[in-house]
């Protein structure tokens, strides 16, 4: 049976709006109603702002190495890291201990975006469109790597940079644009292997659960549930949910929140019944 740490994350790590750091507390304080958990909170909450990752990134410093601190310190007493988080950007801190810990495991970073530029093709100056990038080694964000860019799939990928395309082809990535996103597909991929698993919420259809960032022709609720409840008993590492904008006036937080704990029951409740 999963036994799960739970991680708050409080510290703002590029946070461009106000909604996520209230999304990664009431998300957090839901799952630990309803998994009876005491969390770590990490970090204390700034107001957001527009600022360029060169600003963002050593104004995240604590934050990130309390993120690494915490997630090592629940592997170190053998259960499962569960991380509630504001922004991509918060698995700078998380992706290198995934990569020392487990160098077989599969990421399943399921985001609308690739999150794969560098400091050379970044557009927008955004950090979190960095950190897969980052973790992989292709540039240095002060805070470890070591992932091979082979264990990373893009699930529900669809709005990518034609620079990031070509390091995520360059880089053997592999991209799964919604319509190829099934539990089938992915299991393959997977193949019995350990799992890490990142959602930000931007990967649905927008609508559902706000994100930052609303890109159309995303997956529905029900198909990401469906990929986290078919993966193979015992595989999963670890589970980020991340960039849930709480309060944001396309949807009601109560309904969205909901939402967000239930499409993590789907994948609990299946390890635990396949794992009993």
């Amino acid at each position: 049976m999963t036994e799960y740490g739970l991680i708050i994350s409080q510290g703002r790590v590029a946070d461009r709006t106000d909604g996520a750091l209230a999304g990664a507390r009431a998300t957090g304080d839901a799952l630990a109603r309803y998994l009876d958990l005491e969390p770590t909170v990490v970090g204390t909450p700034e107001p957001s702002t527009d600022d360029d990752w060169t600003v963002s990134l050593p104004a995240a410093a604590a934050t990130l190495d309390g993120l690494r601190d915490a997630v090592a310190a629940v592997l170190d007493d053998g259960r499962t890291p569960l991380l509630a988080t504001n922004t991509c950007a918060a698995s700078l801190g998380t992706l290198p201990t995934v990569a020392e810990r487990y160098p077989d495991a599969v990421v399943l970073w399921i985001d609308a975006h690739g999150d794969f530029n560098t400091p050379a093709t970044t557009g927008s100056g955004y950090l979190g469109g960095m950190v897969v990038a980052a973790a992989c080694g292709l540039w240095d964000s002060g805070h470890g790597a070591g992932l091979d860019p082979s264990n990373v799939v893009l699930v529900g990928a669809r709005d990518i940079d034609p620079a990031e395309r070509e390091l995520l082809d360059d880089a053997g990535v592999r991209i799964l644009p919604p319509a190829l996103s099934t539990p089938e597909r992915v299991n393959s991929i997977v193949a019995g292997r350990p799992v890490w698993i990142h959602i930000d919420w931007d990967v649905l259809e927008p609508g559902f659960i706000p994100a930052a960032y609303r890109v159309a022709d995303g997956l529905l609720p029900h198909e990401v549930a469906s990929i986290l409840a078919e993966l193979p008993a015992g595989t999963v590492r670890g589970v980020e949910l991340a960039e849930f904008e709480y309060d944001a006036p396309e949807a009601p937080s109560r309904v969205s929140l909901e939402l967000v704990i239930e499409t993590f029951q789907q994948l609990d409740r299946a390890q635990r019944h396949r794992g009993a």
